[in-house]
């Protein structure tokens, strides 16, 4: 696989264009399986040029994920900023999430799999972005949580499965037959709100007890 578009001259575009085509090749051989010099085919930069900006796999794949989930709370903050309505704000959690992964899927991918292959201190750095991301989605929630009536499910069993069904996304999905991340969103928001089963929240093995907020707590 090697890659016939131009590389950008500018260092943060061509920092972008790296990190994607690198995504590409972790998703595709997996991170053990890949090599700098299959980075460097797929991106079309030299391997002199790539282990002058980076010194290895490591870095590279430190750099896909810490952008990455980023990319993501940032933008999210965004547009949390003036919506107040905790169905809302759930609602722009998960589109947010999907928007993003939709439109790179190799990055889902690497992001879902490849945790594990980090090394200290990128995988602290790296776990400690994913923590503001699970606080966030857990206010997001803690929100909904206030207006119910009786309190339903243990939160931090809802938050962890809300992701799991986002990050999930990637092994099913089809564009040819499957919606956009608008109508994903929909669909994805009423499972977690309502379930599949009209009175699904009204069966006793839904009242589940709550657990402690200091527990460690991780996407």
């Amino acid at each position: 696989m090697a890659t016939s578009l131009p590389i950008p001259r500018d260092s943060q575009s061509k920092l972008v264009h790296i990190l994607r085509y690198s995504a590409q090749v972790f998703s595709e051989h997996g991170f053990e399986g890949a090599s700098m010099r299959d980075i460097s085919r797929a991106t079309g930069v030299s391997l002199s040029g790539l282990y002058y900006y980076f010194e290895s796999k490591q870095k590279l794949l430190y750099l896909i994920q810490k952008n990455t989930f980023t990319y993501i709370l940032d933008r999210l903050y965004a547009r949390l900023e003036r919506v107040r309505d905790p169905q809302a704000r759930l609602r722009l959690l998960v589109q947010n999430h999907l928007e993003y992964f939709l439109s790179h899927p190799h990055e889902m991918k690497v992001l879902s799999h490849e945790e594990e292959a980090l090394d200290e201190p990128f995988r602290r750095e790296v776990a400690a972005i994913k923590r503001r991301y699970y606080t966030l989605a857990r206010e997001i929630f803690d929100g909904l949580a206030a207006e119910a009536s009786p309190p339903a499910l243990n939160p931090r069993i809802a938050v962890l499965s809300l992701f799991g069904m986002m990050n999930w996304v990637y092994k099913w999905y089809n564009p040819e037959v499957d919606p956009g991340a608008e109508e994903l969103t929909h669909s994805i928001v009423g499972i977690f709100l309502h379930g599949v089963l009209p009175s699904a929240t009204e069966h006793p093995e839904f009242q589940l007890a709550a657990v402690p907020a200091a527990e460690s707590e991780e996407t």
